[in-house]
């Protein structure tokens, strides 16, 4: 089978003084895990674990140096040093950077460059896509490998264009339903933020999803940081090198297509319909993403079986970035050679956990609605994360009996109505356009209006109000105490410095489209494979990939099946 796009990508070392941690040297590549990519097996490789300043593991030559003497080698012989892995300790006493390293010493065999090879699907079997996120592209990419033809239907634009229409969001000049930030290519994550984090690596290869990254543009960097992150500013490129490869192998995507009815005839997909067009089609991979609520309506509406599921909301909370580096670094010292800090917290309040949710460290507050009668916000951090405050979502649990009272009529989209009802909420009591309510966090905390608010990177604008009249009491109660409990483990987060924004909504979906364990099909109707954050199976960029890649495998494995059964 003939290849396509087969590039190669060779891991250049950085050499921008400016990027987090200083630059390295000539010699230094960064690391590749296993994988599909094709690579020299090495043995003769060592590893080296330093524990430096941040000032020493900033310098290349120094850090080079230590290498070379706990290896008992010149550093001339050192052939290739590239990071394995590199995250800060600032835990106790003075701050420290841990470093492992990766050496190959003279002649040593070293890692070849990393490759994927996508083969020709022009005329193969076919598959069709409904979404063109992590999950849909990542499912798209590996039917390619596996010698199936990915169909992408998306409601969306293409990245650049959907760039104008957030831009436009923005400006407060009004939001397009099918193109914003949860809507269009790439998906929610595109221009939110570009997290790579996830703590569902057992469903799939997740060495092999940040490899697959780095082969379509992203920073070899994603491959050792303990917390690997893109930037929104850098992954619309890594998408559209995504789309350029699908369509360069025979695939397709089709921008600006609603899909408004998938078709079943006895128990199996016979089709979809999309802005007035039927397309027949027996396999459909829904990758719809969290807020697209007429798909969750319109399988409803045509008896497919779906289940409420818990979920969670609250607010966005946003300090000074300076107040998050002072607490959790301790120092001001060196602070030059160390990334903007983050963070990462969680309770339980009144036997529910409390916690804070896609932490966005110099980044900014964005409009996360899809409808103008909403209020949602989002957060998201540009590659450098340079922006002078650092905001988290800060979201408390939500439960079945929470909004049981709603399922006599909405049934098992009680959830999505109870979601709704709240963003509406939000709205009324945001002004006008995309502005939002907001309230210092000390003026939260004692149940008192804020007269003024501070600074803020949300640029639609913000309008004083108190979150506790409008927000359900047992959300803002607990919120509330919260944040007392995580000021006693970050003293200075409770601040009338920071503020909290409403409302943080779509940290996931509140309905799941159920599907077999073993098929990874909808139980009831064959060919129908809910796949990522939209089908209640996924939480971000990373995890949403890896399940797409595990609903194209089972793809290609019904298709099997499917032959075998033909004879």
């Amino acid at each position: 089978m003939s290849a396509v796009c087969g590039k190669s990508v060779n891991l250049h070392p950085l050499n921008d003084c400016r990027e987090p941690y200083g630059a390295s040297p000539k010699h230094l590549e960064h690391a590749q895990a296993s994988g599909p990519a094709t690579m020299k097996t090495h043995t003769m490789s060592r590893i080296i674990n330093l524990t430096l300043s941040p000032k020493q593991a900033a310098d290349a030559k120094y850090y080079t140096s230590q290498a070379a003497r706990t290896l008992h080698v010149r550093e001339q012989n050192i052939a290739l040093l590239r990071i394995v892995k590199r995250s800060v300790d600032a835990r106790r006493g003075a701050l420290k950077v841990n470093l492992s390293l990766e050496a190959f010493i003279d002649d040593e065999p070293q890692p070849a460059p990393l490759r994927f090879d996508y083969p020709s699907v022009d005329g193969k079997r076919e598959a069709v896509i409904i979404g063109a996120g992590p999950a849909g592209l990542f499912a798209a990419l590996r039917l390619i490998e596996s010698g199936v033809k990915p169909i992408i239907f998306e409601r969306g634009k293409e990245v650049v264009e959907r760039g104008k229409d957030i831009a436009r969001i923005q400006r407060n000049q009004g939001i397009d339903p099918d193109s914003n930030y949860a809507f269009g290519e790439g998906g929610a994550g595109t221009f939110s933020d570009g997290k790579l984090f996830t703590r569902s690596k057992k469903r799939g290869d997740y060495n092999r999803a940040l490899q697959r990254l780095v082969f379509h543009g992203a920073s070899p960097e994603i491959l050792y940081e303990a917390h690997p992150h893109i930037g929104s500013d850098r992954l619309p490129r890594i998408i559209a090198d995504i789309r350029r490869q699908i369509i360069a192998s025979g695939g397709e995507i089709h921008f600006g297509k609603r899909v408004t009815a998938i078709k079943i005839r006895n128990g199996r997909v016979a089709g979809i319909e999309a802005d007035g067009a039927n397309i027949d089609t027996d396999t459909v991979i829904v990758a719809t993403g969290h807020s697209a609520r007429d798909i969750y309506e319109m399988l409803d509406d045509g008896g497919v079986r779906l289940e409420a599921k818990p979920f969670a909301m609250g607010v966005r909370i946003e300090h000074p970035q300076s107040l998050i580096d002072s607490i959790q670094y301790h120092s001001s010292e060196q602070m030059e050679y160390l990334p903007a800090a983050s963070y990462s917290l969680v309770a339980q309040i009144g036997g529910r956990g409390v916690y804070s949710f896609c932490m966005c460290p110099g980044g900014f507050i964005v409009p996360a609605m899809t409808d103008a009668s909403e209020s949602v916000v989002n957060g998201m951090s540009p590659s450098r994360r340079n922006s002078s405050f650092a905001n988290s979502g800060f979201v408390t649990e939500i439960r079945l009996s929470d909004f049981e009272h709603l399922r006599p009529k909405y049934g098992e989209l009680a959830g999505l109505q109870f979601q709704r009802e709240l963003e509406r909420a939000a709205r009324e009591n945001g002004g006008e356009n995309q502005t939002a309510p907001a309230q210092r966090v000390a003026d939260f905390v004692a149940g008192r209006g804020s007269s003024s608010l501070p600074k803020s990177s949300y640029v639609p604008g913000l309008v004083c109000s108190r979150l506790d009249e409008w927000m359900p009491q047992f959300m803002s109660s607990r919120l509330r105490e919260a944040i007392r409990v995580f000021d006693k483990r970050m003293h200075g987060y409770l601040t009338n410095e920071a503020i909290v924004v409403g409302v943080e909504s779509r940290t996931s979906t509140p309905v799941r489209i159920p599907r077999d364990a073993q098929t990874l099909m909808h139980p009831d109707v064959e060919g129908l494979f809910p796949s990522g954050e939209g089908a209640g199976y996924a939480g971000g960029i990373i995890s949403a990939a890896l399940d797409g890649e595990r609903i194209a495998e089972a793809v290609t494995e019904f298709f099997k099946r499917r032959r075998a059964q033909r004879g």
